[in-house]
C-alpha cells in the first residue's frame, strides 16, 4: 500500500475569539498524524484481513499504529454489499482481524493507518488479505442477526458453555455437555466458555479456528470468540486452562463438523479440526480433577472420517 501525504493539524479548531495564549494552549493538545487510507476492491466471498506476522505492534499507551477497516464512502462503493466485523467492538485490528463478507462483488473497503507523525512509512503495520470462501452465499443470515460483538456470557447459575449456532442462535450448557447439534449440519459462528463450578472465568481461554492456519486471538474467559450475523463459521477450536487451574485439572475437547467427521478427544492447548476444514457443528468440553502426581493427559485423538455419501463442505 502506498503512503499517502500527513494529516495535519488544523489550527483553526481554536476559536478566533480566544487570546492567543488561548490558542497556544488548545494547539499544544491537538497531536499531528501520519495517516494514510487505501481503498482496496475484493470480489464477492469472505476474506480475512490481517497484520503480516513481524508487523510493529500498536503502543498500549496511544494504540499506534492503528489500522481500521471500513466502508468506502459514497454510494458508488455500494456498501450494503459488504459486512465487516473486527474481534474489537470499536473496529480497530489492534494486531487482530477482519472478517469480511462480500455479497456481490467487486467492493471496495477503506483501509486507513494511523501512525505517529515521525514515523516512517516503512514502520507502517502490512496487511495480508486470506479468501476463507469465493463465495458470500454458502451461508443463510441466522433468523435475528445481531451485530459482531464480544458480550460477557452469564453469570451465576446460567450455562457455562455458549456457541451461536447458524440460522438457530445461541445454544448453552455445561461444561460436559455437547453444545451445537449433531448431524444437523448447521455451523457454529462463534462460542465462550464461563465456568462457575471448579474453575472460574479467569481460569481459561480459548480460540477459534478462521482457516487453514490460521487462529483468532487467544480469547478470556466469560468473553465470545468468533462472529455474529456475519454468516461465517468456525471451523474448530483450541482451549487451554491458565495458572493453577492448568496444573490441578485435565482439559479435553471433541467436535463434530458439517461434513459428518468427528475429532477427539483432543489435548489442551491444541486445535481441534477436520481434515477436510468444514466448518464445526458440535463441540464438547470436558475439565477433570487431576489425582495428586498424575502427568497431564495425553490422551489419543480420535478421527472419524465423513462419509462417502456427498455432504456440503464449506471450501477454503
Amino acid at each position: 500500500m502506498s503512503d499517502a501525504p500527513r494529516t495535519v493539524a488544523d489550527n483553526s479548531i481554536a476559536s478566533t475569539n480566544e487570546e492567543p495564549e488561548a490558542n497556544a494552549g488548545v494547539q499544544g493538545r491537538i497531536a499531528e498524524l501520519r495517516v494514510s487510507a487505501h481503498l482496496m476492491r475484493l470480489d464477492t466471498g469472505v476474506f480475512c484481513v490481517f497484520p503480516v506476522p513481524g508487523s510493529p505492534r500498536p503502543d498500549v499507551a496511544t494504540g499506534l499504529p492503528g489500522v481500521r477497516i471500513t466502508h468506502a464512502p459514497g454510494s458508488m462503493h455500494r456498501p450494503d454489499t459488504v459486512s465487516i466485523a473486527t474481534f474489537r467492538n470499536d473496529g480497530w485490528l489492534d494486531g487482530t482481524a477482519a472478517l469480511i463478507r462480500v455479497a456481490e462483488g467487486p467492493a471496495s473497503i477503506l483501509v486507513t493507518i494511523y501512525q505517529h507523525a515521525q514515523h516512517s512509512a516503512d514502520a507502517a503495520p502490512k496487511l495480508q488479505v486470506m479468501q476463507l470462501s469465493a463465495d458470500a452465499a454458502v451461508a443463510e443470515p441466522p433468523v435475528e442477526p445481531t451485530p459482531a460483538a464480544e458480550p460477557a456470557l452469564p453469570a451465576g447459575p446460567e450455562p457455562e458453555v455458549m456457541a451461536h449456532v447458524q440460522r438457530t442462535g445461541d445454544m448453552g450448557g455445561q461444561i460436559g455437555d455437547w453444545i451445537g447439534v449433531k448431524g444437523s449440519r448447521l455451523w457454529i459462528e462463534g462460542f465462550g466458555v464461563s465456568p462457575h463450578n471448579d474453575l472460574t472465568p479467569d481460569d481459561i481461554e480459548y480460540q477459534g479456528v478462521l482457516g487453514r492456519g490460521w487462529l483468532s486471538p487467544w480469547v478470556d474467559g466469560g468473553k465470545y470468540c468468533g462472529s455474529r450475523g456475519m454468516a461465517l463459521p468456525l471451523l474448530g477450536l483450541k482451549v487451554r486452562l491458565k495458572g493453577e487451574a492448568a496444573k490441578n485439572f485435565d482439559c479435553t475437547y471433541s467436535a463434530t463438523f458439517i461434513d459428518g467427521s468427528a475429532v477427539g478427544p483432543i489435548p489442551a492447548g491444541e486445535a481441534c479440526e477436520a481434515e477436510s476444514l468444514a466448518a464445526l457443528e458440535s463441540f464438547q468440553i470436558e475439565v477433570h480433577r487431576r489425582t495428586p502426581g498424575s502427568a497431564p493427559a495425553r490422551k489419543p485423538v480420535a478421527r472419524t472420517a465423513r462419509p462417502k455419501a456427498p455432504a456440503r463442505i464449506v471450501r477454503r
